[in-house]
């Protein structure tokens, strides 16, 4: 079987960062999957499942209900590896032009205080497994280390 374009990345050369993982075409729309790499894969602990559950939720309310992006919000989802997020857009977009959009999110979820949305039985099918400190103690580290000044090298995937 050939290899998904995922699995072709060098995964011991790839930053934290934001990278256009792949474009598809749906119709006649463009779909940009991008690659939100909030840690570095197999030098940094994964995170675990509570606090990207508490990102999931906030960054999916968030993101649907932005004025800009919300109708343009096909998917925000955690990647298998536990190193960081897919977000896929409507639209022929570039990591760069997303950054505006980035730094808004983390900033949302590095702030948010109170009941995380859709953390109840009625709503979630686990949603005692969430964990907001450390959600917003990533989303922070993210802001701060990565989006803040990210470089061309986390914003093109390594050769």
């Amino acid at each position: 079987m050939k290899p998904i374009a995922s699995f072709t990345i060098d995964h011991l050369k790839l930053l934290p960062g934001v990278y256009v993982s792949r474009k598809d075409s749906a119709g006649d729309a463009i779909i940009t999957t991008f690659d939100l790499r909030m840690t570095r894969p197999n030098f940094e602990p994964v995170m675990n499942t509570a606090e990207m559950h508490a990102i999931e939720h906030l960054a999916a309310t968030f993101l649907r209900n932005h004025a800009v992006f919300g109708s343009k919000i096909i998917y925000f989802g955690p990647m298998g590896c536990r190193t960081g997020f897919y977000l896929l857009l409507s639209g022929d977009y570039t990591s760069a032009e997303i950054i505006p959009l980035m730094k808004e999110l983390f900033t949302f979820i590095s702030e948010f205080e109170g009941e995380i949305p859709g953390a109840a039985a009625i709503h979630c099918g686990n949603y005692l497994d969430m964990n907001l400190p450390m959600a917003k103690f990533l989303a922070k580290r993210y802001l701060t280390e990565v989006l803040d000044s990210i470089t061309e090298e986390q914003l093109e995937y390594p050769n």
